[in-house]
């Protein structure tokens, strides 16, 4: 293989874990502002991660129902600004994401998969477990990654007593 054929295909490798890298910051960054959505979020900066044309939506018998489909990031940026109240709607609120899967689609396309996690207590008292499956397109303009598919699914749900409890851990002793 000539020098040049192998230049190539590196260039080609570091530009897919760019993308790569580039697509893992953006949902990062989503999961960072939603565990902290209050009424001083940056808004603009959270719908930003969306394209203009972008659809989030829930799916599945529970989801379907709970979150319908939102198309446009004008249509997203209102639904996450209904989270941003004062008092907060969460008094705790943590995305955890694994099982990672990231498929590039040519240059400027990608579709990626997380098994995620949320742990949650509402304002009003309660707390929550969920576990969703996430299924979210990704495009690329003007250089910058964002998210044009969010799709959401409910795997379960659960209300719990409360996190962080005084008790010790058991241990074995």
């Amino acid at each position: 293989m000539s020098d040049s054929k192998k230049l190539r295909r590196l260039e080609a490798r570091l530009a897919r874990f760019e993308a790569e890298h580039a697509i893992r910051a953006c949902m990062n960054r989503y999961m960072v502002l939603c565990d902290a959505l209050d009424a001083s979020t940056p808004l603009d900066e959270l719908a930003g991660l969306f394209t203009k044309d972008a659809i989030w939506e829930g799916v599945g018998e529970k989801y379907k129902g709970t979150f319908g489909r939102l198309a446009g990031r004008a249509a997203i940026r209102d639904m996450l600004g209904k989270y941003m109240t004062e008092p907060a709607h969460f008094a705790l609120n943590v995305h955890f994401l694994t099982s990672e899967l990231i498929e590039l689609q040519g240059d400027d396309a990608a579709r990626g998969s997380w098994v995620m996690l949320q742990t949650s207590t509402f304002a009003s008292g309660p707390s929550h477990l969920n576990a969703a499956r996430l299924t979210v397109d990704f495009e690329r303009g003007k250089g910058v990654w964002r998210m044009s598919h969010f799709r959401t699914e409910n795997l379960f749900s659960r209300p719990i007593d409360a996190w962080n409890q005084p008790e010790a851990l058991p241990v074995p002793r």
